[in-house]
């Protein structure tokens, strides 16, 4: 009830090595540790990113240098936390 799998669309995550077509194994969680890799909403926006904390500043971060840190101007909800990948070759 608490896992499920979601399809990759994107390479945001390719440095984490989480490539467009492979397909990660998700926990529901609303909270996350700094630098889990989260399944998220942020202000009306679904995506997969690290979440980043310091104090209490909260930030979504791409394991891809051509990508921008997210910095929540509205809502963060995490909707749940990575923990494994599947690649299909």
């Amino acid at each position: 009830e608490s896992t499920y799998i979601l399809k990759v669309d994107g390479d945001s995550m390719i440095d984490a090595h989480i490539a467009p077509g492979d397909l990660v194994v998700a926990e529901k969680r609303n909270k996350a540790k700094d630098g889990e890799i989260v399944i998220a909403e942020v202000d009306g926006e679904w995506t997969m990113k690290y979440f980043r904390e310091r104090g209490s500043k909260v930030w979504l971060e791409a394991a891809n240098a051509k990508y921008e840190d997210i910095y929540p101007t509205e809502s963060l909800n995490i909707a749940a936390v990575v923990r494994g990948v599947v690649r299909k070759f």
